[in-house]
């Protein structure tokens, strides 16, 4: 099934969004049942920056391990190469980080819905000056 997405109205695309990360049509929901799939929804994306910094963790320690493994006699163990992959993973991890924890300090809790509402506006008043 092919969309235009062109001829596909700000409401329509807005819907459509909702669908795909979960969310029901809002004005079947309680606002309890709303709230309820927030959150779970931002449990899901808690536990899986949980379950990247496990792993991140684990993986370092094996490449530690084995870098020291491999250490040569009198060869130190701080050298550049032995560091990359957990900087750039870290920088990764933090990324991660910053992304589910942070939208909601800077931006608030209701960010996402006011500007659903505000662009949808928007596009009515766009629509009423071409009538």
């Amino acid at each position: 099934m092919k969309i235009n997405i062109n001829k596909m109205s700000l409401e329509d695309r807005i819907q459509r969004r909702m669908e795909r990360r979960g969310y029901s049509d809002p004005s079947s929901s309680n606002p309890d049942e709303i709230k309820y799939k927030e959150a779970v929804r931002r449990v899901k994306r808690i536990k899986g920056f949980y379950t990247h910094a496990l792993i991140y963790v684990v993986i370092n320690t094996m490449i530690v391990i084995i870098n020291v493994q491999n250490l040569g006699e009198g060869e130190s163990y701080f050298q550049w190469h032995n560091f990359i992959t957990a900087f750039f993973w870290g920088i990764g991890l933090l990324a991660h980080g910053l992304s589910v924890f942070l939208p909601g300090m800077i931006l608030g809790s209701d960010w996402e819905e006011r500007k659903i509402r505000e662009l949808m506006e928007k596009e009515q008043s766009n629509r009423s000056k071409w009538k």
